[in-house]
Formats: structure tokens, C-alpha cells, sequence
């Protein structure tokens, strides 16, 4: 049995092949396929199965379109009730690969229908590809279904069902299980993950506070304690999912390439991925500035959270070379069909961000109106400036009312990233005062 597990770091999301005698089945996959296609043939291996351990709410699976390339039977479980042709897998069933045999697991918890994979060799070696149940440190989150998907479930109700998966369903596999989930620390499909890739059960029983001997009501009450927040679109990737995604390549090949623009229609909502200092030189009026540098940069969560499923949008972009990498990072969590056009932009000098002063601020600092877009996890844990108002990124387009324009408006957050485009967010939402991004000055404030 040949394991690999593929990362996506801006979604932390993982996915894995397994390979045995020849044949290969993939877990979860991530948006685009080619991955998976060049390592089936690095191998001489045939794709012939595709598990989907629930319909995945932070990021598009291709399950679909590798099924009609390549011919590989899906299995999910059957109360996903799939509109994709699928097999069904649940508790009971199995599949062999090779030497290799899996069978399913309904753990419900994290979403009511979702199933562990345990992957056995001839040599008695265990696995489990845990999905969203069990993360390295921590279980998935239970409030993600409340208003998605064939199947609903509340919050509470999800967190009495993850109690007892954890408690009863992976009692039988042994302590050497090797344990492989779906996402790792930076998903918003958890609260506390590890940073760790993997781990084994035994591990996880003796480290994970979800395995601590504690009542179901203990459990719920910290698993319910403070949550992150819901993306935007969310829900619609639960939906996409469900129903089996568009082809990869053909969803973004046909989005027009606009040159040298210098105007757009008038109230065109416009994502700026470039550089903050580029954007701040030169932008087009009213845009949003979400940056799109390198992997680390979260262009996929935070255009997910800011712009809503149905919002058409156009995307500036700092060369056409950067086209293709940024409409597939669109993809990754289905908004590419929502992109009238990626565009680059005129030389000529269209919008300035304000000059931020940060002396003059930092000699007196109450003659501003300091907007603090932090999560509300990290402004309970103290703020930086006593007077700043708190108003996380994801509710900042909704806050126009609750933004003073009395004194000139300065953005922080963290570390710089967010404040970019939060900055740019406020300046979109308010002509009668300067808006000014701290940007990483803000480090200068920190203990």
C-alpha cells in the first residue's frame, strides 16, 4: 500500500492517492486533477476509485469530472443522497484495491453524512482518511450544516453525534492506526489543529482533547465554545458537491481576458489581487484589494468570505501570466463562474490609496477612528488600541453604519494581510474622510 498525500496550503486541505497491485484510489480530491493524473502515470497506475467522505464545504472536489475521464467509481455514503453516480459506502462495505481492502465508517459529527475510511494491507497495516472528523488535535466543527445540504442537522445535535463517534466508532482499530485527515491548522473546519499532517490513533486518544473522558454535555459545551466564522460560500460548496462539479479546465478556459483596462460599468464590484503597494499606486474606484502574492496568502477563504456566491465580479490581475494561477485558486471553491472578466489595468494613473502618516497617528492617535477587523477569537484576547472599534473582516462590507466619519479612519489587523483589504473595503464605503491601512506597523503595537 503507496500513500501520498497532496497539500493545498491556502485551504490546508488534504488529499490522498493510494496505490496498490497497479490500481489506484484517490480520497477527497482537491478542484483540479492533473495532480493525480501525473502521479497515476508517474506509477503506471489506473485511477479506479474515488472516495468522498462527505460533500465538503471549504473547497470543490473534482470526484466528478475523474470519474468521467478516467472511468473510476465514486463511493460516498448514501445519505449524501448524490446526484453523481455514485456507489454507495457505509457502515459494512467494502472495496478492494489489490491487496488492500477498505471498508466505511458513518461518523457523523462534523456533517450528518459523513464516513471515515479505513484502508487494511495483507500485512495487517491500518488506516483510516478521516475527512472532517477527526483532525490532528481536534474534531471537525459541528455548525456547518445548519442551513446546507440534502441533510440539516443543528449544531447541537452534530456535536452529541461527533461525542459519540469519538467515543465508540474507532475503539476496534488499533493504536498504530495511522491517522490522515482532510485538513490540517489554518482550515475553518476546526478550531485548535495541529500542524501536524498525520498522526496515529493512539496519539490522538492520549492527546486530543476529544478523547478525554468527559459527558456529552462537557463535550458539546466546549466543541460549541466560540466558533470561527462561516464563509459565505460555505453553503454553496456543500450544494456544488453534492451535484458533482464542472470540468476544471473548461470552467475557467472561457472567462474573458480584458488588457489595459481604465473603466469598468458603473457599481461593478472589482477584486484587485496584486501587491498592497502596487494596489495603493493604482487602482481602479471602489475596489477591494484581496492579494494573491504566494501560497500564503488566503485569496481562496477570504474572496469566499467577502464576496457572496451570487455576486458577479471582475478580477484585476498584475500581468497575464498571473491569469491562469489566480482564476484556478477562483476555482478551488466554484466562484470562477462568477468572474466577468479578469482584467489588467491602464498605465495611466486612475485611484491612490491615502498617504498614511504614521508618525502624525502615532503621536496622536485618538484624533483618528481606529477600526479594529480582527476575529472576534483574537479581539477577546486583547486589542492593541483601547478606543478601536471592533468589526471582523467577514461583517465588514455590512458595517457601513457603524463606521464613524468624524476623524480619519485607519484599518489594522494581525499582521498586515487582512488590513489591505479591509482599508480597501472602508475607503469603497466612505468618501467624506481619509481611510488608512496600518498595514505591518500594527507589529509595532503588540507586547
Amino acid at each position: 500500500m503507496i500513500i501520498k498525500q497532496f497539500q493545498d496550503k491556502p485551504l490546508a486541505h488534504y488529499s490522498y492517492t493510494i496505490i496498490s497491485e497497479g490500481k489506484m484510489a484517490l480520497v477527497d480530491p482537491a478542484r483540479n486533477p492533473m495532480p493525480y493524473y501525473r502521479y497515476a502515470e508517474e506509477n503506471n497506475a489506473k485511477i479506479v476509485a474515488v472516495f468522498e467522505t462527505h460533500p465538503h464545504a471549504d473547497f470543490i472536489s473534482s470526484h466528478l469530472q475523474i470519474h468521467k475521464e478516467t472511468g473510476a467509481t465514486i463511493y460516498a455514503s448514501k445519505l449524501v443522497d448524490a446526484d453523481y453516480p455514485h456507489q454507495t459506502f457505509d457502515d459494512g462495505d467494502i472495496f478492494k484495491l489489490g491487496k488492500v481492502t477498505f471498508s466505511a465508517m458513518n461518523t457523523p459529527g462534523h456533517s450528518p453524512d459523513g464516513i471515515t475510511i479505513i484502508a487494511k494491507d495483507d500485512k495487517d497495516k491500518y488506516v483510516m482518511f478521516s475527512g472532517d472528523t477527526l483532525f490532528i488535535g481536534d474534531v471537525g466543527r459541528p455548525d456547518l450544516r445548519e442551513k446546507s445540504g440534502n441533510m440539516k442537522a443543528t449544531r447541537e445535535k452534530l456535536a452529541k453525534s461527533m461525542y459519540h463517534t469519538i467515543q465508540n466508532k474507532f475503539d476496534h482499530l488499533p493504536d498504530e492506526t495511522l491517522v490522515y485527515p482532510a485538513h490540517g491548522a489554518g482550515s475553518l473546519c476546526g478550531k485548535n489543529m495541529s500542524s501536524d499532517a498525520s498522526s496515529t490513533l493512539g496519539n490522538e486518544r492520549t492527546g486530543n482533547w476529544a478523547f478525554k473522558e468527559q459527558t456529552e454535555e462537557e463535550f458539546v459545551d466546549f466543541i460549541l465554545k466560540d466558533p470561527p466564522f462561516i464563509p459565505s460560500y460555505f453553503g454553496y460548496d456543500v450544494d456544488i458537491n453534492k451535484h458533482g462539479a464542472r470540468n476544471f479546465g473548461e470552467s475557467i478556459g472561457n472567462i474573458p481576458l480584458m488588457i489595459g483596462v481604465k473603466e469598468l460599468p458603473q457599481n461593478s464590484l472589482v477584486i484587485d489581487v496584486r501587491d498592497e503597494a502596487d494596489f495603493k499606486m493604482n487602482h481602479l474606484p471602489n475596489s477591494i484589494n484581496i492579494m494573491a502574492r504566494s501560497e500564503d496568502d488566503k485569496i481562496e477563504t477570504w474572496l469566499g468570505t467577502i464576496v457572496k456566491p451570487e455576486e458577479n465580479f471582475y478580477v484585476v490581475i498584475n500581468s497575464v501570466d498571473d491569469r491562469e494561477d489566480v482564476l484556478e485558486r477562483i476555482a478551488k471553491i466554484g466562484y470562477e463562474g462568477q468572474v466577468k472578466a479578469v482584467i489588467t489595468l491602464t498605465k495611466k494613473s486612475l485611484e491612490k490609496s491615502d498617504t498614511f502618516d504614521f508618525e502624525s497617528f502615532n503621536k496622536n492617535k485618538e484624533a483618528y477612528t481606529i477600526i479594529d477587523i480582527r476575529n472576534k477569537s483574537e479581539v477577546s484576547e486583547g486589542k492593541f488600541f483601547e478606543s478601536a472599534i471592533p468589526i471582523p473582516l467577514n461583517e465588514l462590507r455590512n458595517s457601513k453604519d457603524d463606521i464613524p466619519t468624524d476623524k480619519p479612519i485607519v484599518v489594522h489587523c494581525e499582521g498586515g494581510y487582512r488590513s489591505a483589504t479591509g482599508s480597501s473595503i472602508v475607503a469603497s464605503m466612505v468618501d467624506k474622510v481619509n481611510v488608512f491601512d496600518l498595514g505591518e506597523k500594527v507589529k509595532k503595537f503588540q507586547d
